[in-house]
């Protein structure tokens, strides 16, 4: 069961190293605002599924509504490096793509522990 759940974990993982390349290439203007909080908020989405891992049942569903909540950050942040032009609506789209894919795992995981 904790292989599933670790699954989640690797997801995040790989998002943060498809990202955080991306972020050191934005124009400093943005890199040290936005840029910084989009690395933030993932290093601290992949820590918090982690906690989650290894947590008791009974203390898993506090941690994983903030990563729910953690995604909802991340979606907004994405969208303003697209409205300022930083990456691709299409860019935007797969980034979006992969945190909806870690928010349905997050979501079967919080069903799971009613």
């Amino acid at each position: 069961m904790k292989e599933n759940k670790q699954a989640i974990v690797l997801k995040t993982y790989d998002l943060n190293k498809e990202v955080i390349p991306l972020l050191n290439s934005l124009p400093k203007s943005y890199k040290f605002s936005i840029g910084d909080r989009i690395q933030n908020h993932l290093l601290d989405l992949m820590e918090l599924l982690i906690d989650a891992v290894y947590l008791p049942s009974r203390e898993k569903t506090p941690i994983l509504k903030k990563v729910n909540l953690q995604l909802e950050k991340l979606r907004f942040l994405f969208r303003l490096l697209t409205d300022f032009k930083c990456i691709s609506y299409k860019k935007h789209l797969y980034f979006v793509e992969k945190i909806d894919e870690i928010g349905r795992m997050t979501g079967g995981w919080l069903k799971s522990l009613r």
